[in-house]
């Protein structure tokens, strides 16, 4: 294990003005955990996006290493689940925020944070999911306890170009679902059917206030955008349906009514990605083992190294990417 390593440190002067900065960083840098992962393959997630370009309240800590989600090595453990050498997948749980992150060649983890990597799974391939894809298959999963299938019609998928929704797209695609897939980049309309998506809508016909009720045109959705968006999603799903919720790119207000829950007995799932219990997640990184085409998981992906990182923040924000962000650390 090295010494001394690379990391993105985010710090904060006595103005509250943050500095992003290239640091060399030791072991004593990292907070407090008893696994040791050497990371090897990260990802830049819009949350990762809101906390480098401080454009959100995402950093509740500081000085802070970014980067919430990585796949790598036991480098050392005292864990009783893990030696040195297993291969392992870390997403949420306040790493990134309130916890040094990913965003460095070493991350020290709490080992009940961390799951095996999944038997056909690579690091690679984690991290072309990450938190958005994991998210996405969240997503998916409560839509089907929710007893939503491919027989009772069409499901939206809103922010489409984003990493929850080229995601759940590709997955719900695979599944047999008939996908409608909202975006703001109609160029991208060939590569959304590409993943799945059978019809494109522009993201104009839900950005604006909803109405209580409109008519029905999907039997359950996506949404990673909330605010009006996903008030014109609920005012749109058919008699018991649901959405699942798990973004907020438009905003977090919900400027909805109750119409669509008392008349049209339509569900609003929650979906928290970041301390969902061990178990789900387990379950959750093998369905998407199994749901989710690896060919067009790498259609869908992008690959950066270290030095990177920090403009693909600032460019996730912006809206300039599309699908997945994958850091090699090794580059």
């Amino acid at each position: 294990m090295d010494n001394r390593f690379r990391g993105i440190q985010l710090t904060r002067d006595a103005e509250k003005k943050m500095s992003v900065n290239v640091a060399e960083l030791g072991l004593e840098d990292l907070m407090e955990g008893d696994v040791v992962v050497e990371v090897e393959w990260t990802t830049v997630n819009y949350k990762d996006g809101l906390a480098i370009t401080g454009k959100g309240p995402v950093v509740r800590r500081w000085p802070m290493i970014p980067g919430i989600d990585c796949a790598g090595t036991v480098a050392s453990s005292d864990n009783p689940r893990f030696k040195p050498g297993d291969k392992v997948i870390l997403n949420g749980f306040g790493v990134g925020e309130v916890h040094t992150g990913a965003f460095a060649a070493y991350a020290r983890l709490k080992g009940d944070w961390l799951i095996p990597m999944p038997d056909g799974m690579d690091g690679r391939s984690a991290m072309a999911i990450g938190t958005a894809g994991y998210t996405a298959m969240l997503s998916v999963m409560a839509l089907e306890r929710h007893g939503i299938d491919p027989t009772r019609g069409p499901v939206v998928v809103t922010g489409a170009n984003g990493g929850v929704g080229t995601v759940a797209i590709a997955i719900l695609g695979k599944l047999g679902y008939e996908v409608i897939a909202s975006t703001g980049r109609p160029e991208e309309s060939e590569f959304l059917k590409q993943l799945g998506a059978s019809e494109i809508i522009h993201r104009d016909e839900l950005s604006g206030p909803a109405k209580p009720l409109n008519k029905e045109r999907w039997i359950g959705g996506v949404d990673a955008v909330g605010s009006h968006t996903l008030a014109n999603v609920l005012s749109m799903t058919s008699y018991g349906g649901a959405v699942a919720a798990c973004g907020l790119a438009q905003g977090m207000d919900l400027p909805s009514s109750v119409a669509p829950f008392i008349l049209r007995g339509v569900s609003l799932l929650g979906i928290d990605s970041v301390m969902a219990p061990l178990a789900l997640r387990e379950e959750a990184w093998a369905r998407l083992v199994s749901d989710l085409d690896m060919a067009k998981l790498d259609s869908l992906s992008s690959e950066i190294g270290f030095d990177g990182i920090v403009d693909a923040a600032h460019a996730i924000i912006d809206g300039k990417i599309r699908g997945r962000v994958v850091v090699n650390m090794k580059q």
